[in-house]
């Protein structure tokens, strides 16, 4: 059971979001659910097996942060991603209304797979930015550390992120495609191809994904990044793919170990809340004492 998943689990969420995704393409279906269904499977799956076969089987146990994860994730899927979704076309709209600014630059005119592999890495190269600034600036590491602040990883603590740092990484990933006039199928063919990745980036399961991990930010990949020691964590700041990790020198996996930091958290220093309950730490980035937090 455990081999199954660790080596099949993250290659057939992957297949079975791309079939769903051509599929529904090829035959008019709507394109929104045959993204969203197989990453809403693929999530459920996760947490069923991760309690299973756990990769770290103390991951498994409450360290006062489940209450901040669970709030975030539906602050973040009932609130936060469609209004972001609603204000994003809107903003390009009023944009085209009030500058002279050309709204047919993508390369449309490429075979459908090249158009995909183009919007994957424009957004992906926008996401990684924005990902390696909050890194490195006290006020956007403050915003990020609420996703840093668990000191395990485990499949809901995908969604633990400060409304405002999701929104910069969509306005940073997601609108320049939309700025660009980058179809919708296309849009949808960059979210079939990296949603799988996004819903098993922190599970707490044994994937091993081989040649995966130098194209994909998967777990194994990922676990770097949560280190608590900055020059580990500093590193793979890929939102789905580790493309500009390798372009940029950022880029950390050790094909022969276990991927696994000393400890996971937030650096030695950070005078970050991250044990407050989940509205404190989204209201602190206003209060006095804000972004003191070590980078």
């Amino acid at each position: 059971m455990q081999h199954v998943i660790s080596r099949w689990f993250f290659p057939g969420a992957l297949l079975a979001s791309c079939v769903s995704f051509v599929a529904a393409r090829a035959t008019g279906g709507n394109l929104e659910l045959a993204v969203a269904i197989p990453a809403a499977v693929t999530l459920v799956l996760a947490m069923v097996l991760e309690r299973v076969a756990p990769f770290r089987p103390e991951w498994n146990r409450d360290d006062s942060d489940t209450g901040t994860d669970w709030f975030s994730m539906a602050a973040l899927l009932a609130v936060i991603d469609p209004v972001l979704k609603w204000a994003g076309p809107m903003l390009v709209i009023v944009m085209y209304g009030r500058l002279d600014v050309a709204n047919n630059l993508f390369p449309a005119g490429l075979p459908f797979v090249l158009q995909v592999a183009v919007a994957a890495l424009i957004a992906e190269f926008g996401y990684y930015w924005a990902h390696r600034l909050h890194h490195s600036r006290p006020a956007l590491w403050w915003l990020h550390a609420l996703h840093h602040g668990s000191g395990r990883l485990y499949t809901v603590n995908n969604f633990r992120l400060h409304p405002l740092n999701y929104a910069v990484n969509y306005a940073c990933g997601m609108l320049p495609l939309l700025a660009i006039g980058t179809p919708a199928d296309v849009l949808y063919g960059y979210l079939a191809l990296t949603y799988p990745v996004l819903m098993l980036q922190h599970a707490n399961l044994p994937l091993r994904s081989g040649w995966l991990n130098y194209v994909f930010s998967t777990n194994e990949v990922h676990r770097w990044h949560h280190s608590a020691v900055s020059g580990e964590g500093d590193t793979n700041f890929g939102r789905s793919l580790v493309f500009w990790d390798i372009i940029f020198g950022t880029f950390r996996y050790q094909p022969q170990g276990a991927n696994l930091p000393h400890a996971i958290g937030l650096y030695a220093g950070s005078a970050y809340p991250a044990r407050a309950p989940y509205w404190r730490q989204v209201l602190s980035m206003f209060l006095p004492g804000c972004c003191k937090a070590a980078v």
